[in-house]
Parts: C-alpha cells; sequence; structure tokens
C-alpha cells in the first residue's frame, strides 16, 4: 500500500512561500532598488507572517518585515544627503 499525502497536508507541512519572498526582496533590496523592494518585503513580509499561524516561515517573514524597512530608511537617507549636498552629481571636471 502506497502512502499518499493529501494536498491540504503537504500545504501545511511547506514553508510560507510570502515569507520567503517577503526575505529575498529584503535581502536583495540592500543592493539593488530599495525603493521598490523594500515596500514589497515588509507587504510580502506582513501577509507571510500572518498566514504563518501554523505553518513554518515566522522567522523569516518578520526578517523580511524588519529588511524591507531597512532598505526604505537607507533609501530616505540617500535622498536626504543627496539633498543637502546639493543633489546627485554628474558634472565630470572641464
Amino acid at each position: 500500500m502506497s502512502h499518499s499525502t493529501s494536498p491540504a497536508a503537504s500545504s501545511r507541512s511547506g514553508s510560507n512561500g510570502l515569507a520567503i519572498a517577503g526575505l529575498a526582496c529584503g535581502i536583495i533590496g540592500l543592493l539593488f532598488l530599495p525603493i521598490v523592494l523594500g515596500p514589497l518585503a515588509v507587504i510580502f513580509g506582513a501577509v507571510g507572517m500572518r498566514q504563518s499561524g501554523a505553518k513554518g516561515g515566522g522567522g523569516m517573514a518578520k526578517a523580511g518585515v524588519i529588511l524591507g524597512v531597512i532598505d526604505i530608511i537607507i533609501f530616505i537617507v540617500l535622498i536626504a544627503v543627496a539633498a543637502s549636498s546639493g543633489g546627485f552629481s554628474w558634472y565630470v571636471g572641464g
């Protein structure tokens, strides 16, 4: 007799996809496009935390939210520094 699990049982034992997406967006957002990936990390992480009641992935979801907030803070700091120093300047001597 073969052992087969139902789709509902296998989805409960798997990891939380939105938590993983939030964590990935948060990590990649530290390096590229923090203003886009930061909010996505916060959204995916928050929804992932909500869904992780019985599933695993609560820690990954929290990490995604935290990294998303850090991404947004980094972007705001970069904009503030650029504004206080006269903006981004691509002037090459002449």
